[in-house]
């Protein structure tokens, strides 16, 4: 017998209690994904690990990394940590042709169906299907129809159906993949401009969604699939930008959340969900928001952390000329200023606050230039430092004061590596605590 994935047992137990939900990690970083999986361990949680299609796709995304490098690079990680292998979900994000959207359709789709294929032959088993872009030759004049986006999601789904069954026959205890269909938010790392407002997601929209992509499946003799449709992503009015979030209102998305109560095997998927307060969090689950993406926020914390060693550094090394120090936020910074192509159009305006936000946008386009050799060499420079001192107590608690009560009880050792992935674990913390009762 066919094993339940774990998201749809998650979803059947959702109606004996609306506490049940799971966050979902959206990021290429060794260190918030170490995080992640140990953060994992303490209570024994699955825990979702998803790349973005520009992050890992066939030509390697902006990573380096196919489907099947990311998912050797997740599991090197999880063995290193000693996490279970069988507590681990591999997804793929905004999987169509969001990379290819300004080739002709056909061009987009082929490459899009072979993404889609290497996915799941690489062993991901939550994919989200998103189609609903305008590709190189559709009419931007208007907006594109639910029926077309439809379609191109039923072929995408074919092609995983495919992907599948070739998988299965060389691994029977292969999990059958789910699907998550919709796309209800602004392209991957959070919203482009500061928006004023934030337009809820219709109800009709949302059962239009699904009633025209149970047509397509249908038209494509795919309605077993159609039973691996686990949720919609929706826009509930949470987004953040530059310096702005977006709060989440249950009462805005009633209307929206009180229709979902109609589909008693389905959940939406929130994308965006970075930097709203765990209250927030915990009422988006209790409201049908079961599952929640988290990406930005987990490298921003990152890159706080990373900033407060960077400082930690100069403190205790200004006056030891012997000792070469990393200068990582300057080298940081300098390659951002000097290839602006990951931020160009999210950072605008006068030159000091585009300065200003290369450093500290909510946004975190910094992320993007992390795996560069001169800014990966800078920052193992910086950890290779502090690995070779004891960092004074008091100067963690000026730039680490979370960490420093931390270590005082006893609950965390004073290495500079634990102290950032401690940082990124404040931030989980926050989903822990949402699908938690």
């Amino acid at each position: 017998m066919q094993a339940k994935h774990p998201l749809q047992i998650l979803i059947k137990e959702r109606k004996k209690s609306v506490w049940q939900g799971i966050y979902s990690i959206c990021s290429a970083n060794e260190y918030v994904i170490e995080a992640a999986l140990e953060r994992g361990l303490v209570d024994d949680q699955f825990i979702v690990i998803e790349a973005t299609a520009n992050q890992v796709n066939q030509f390697g995304g902006y990573t380096g990394m196919q489907p099947a490098d990311f998912r050797d690079f997740v599991y090197r990680l999880a063995q290193k940590v000693e996490f279970p292998l069988e507590k681990l979900i591999l997804g793929g994000d905004h999987l169509g042709p969001l990379t290819w959207k300004n080739e002709p359709a056909a061009i987009a789709m082929e490459k899009s169906r072979e993404l889609i294929r290497q996915y799941v032959a690489a062993g991901f088993t939550k994919i989200h299907l998103d189609t609903s872009m305008h590709l190189g030759d559709d009419d931007r004049e208007n907006p594109l129809d639910t029926a077309v986006i439809a379609e191109r999601g039923a072929v995408l789904c074919r092609e995983a159906e495919a992907a599948y069954a070739l998988l299965k026959e060389g691994n029977p205890a292969s999990l059958h993949p789910v699907y998550v269909i919709g796309s209800e938010v602004p392209i991957p790392g959070g919203s482009q401009e500061e928006e004023e407002g934030i337009q809820v997601t219709k109800a009709e929209d949302f059962k239009n969604t699904l009633v025209t992509f149970r047509q397509a499946f249908t038209a494509h003799n795919l309605l077993p699939a159609w039973e691996y449709v686990i949720a919609v992503v929706v826009q509930p009015g949470v987004e953040f930008g530059d310096e702005s979030i977006h709060s989440y209102d249950r009462t805005a998305a009633g209307e929206l959340t009180g229709a979902l109560k109609q589909y008693q095997d389905m959940v939406f998927e929130g994308h965006s969900t970075d930097y709203q307060t765990p209250q927030a969090l915990k009422e988006m689950v209790e409201d049908g928001i079961a599952i929640l993406k988290v990406g930005p926020a987990l490298t921003f914390a990152m890159r706080e952390g990373l900033f407060a060693l960077a400082r930690i550094e100069k403190e205790l090394f200004q006056f030891h000329p012997e000792v070469e120090q990393s200068n990582f936020m300057d080298v940081l910074d300098w390659y951002m200023g000097s290839n602006p192509v990951y931020w160009k159009s999210h950072y605008h305006g006068p030159s000091d606050k585009v300065r200003y936000a290369r450093k500290f946008s909510f946004s975190d386009r910094c992320r993007y230039y992390l795996p560069l050799p001169e800014v990966k060499l800078a920052l193992d420079k910086l950890i290779h430092n502090l690995q070779a001192v004891t960092i004074p107590l008091t100067v963690i608690s000026q730039y680490l004061p979370v960490q420093y009560h931390k270590i005082r009880t006893g609950n965390l050792k004073n290495e500079p590596e634990r102290l950032l992935k401690d940082r990124i674990i404040n931030c989980i913390d926050d989903y822990v605590y949402a699908i938690k009762r």
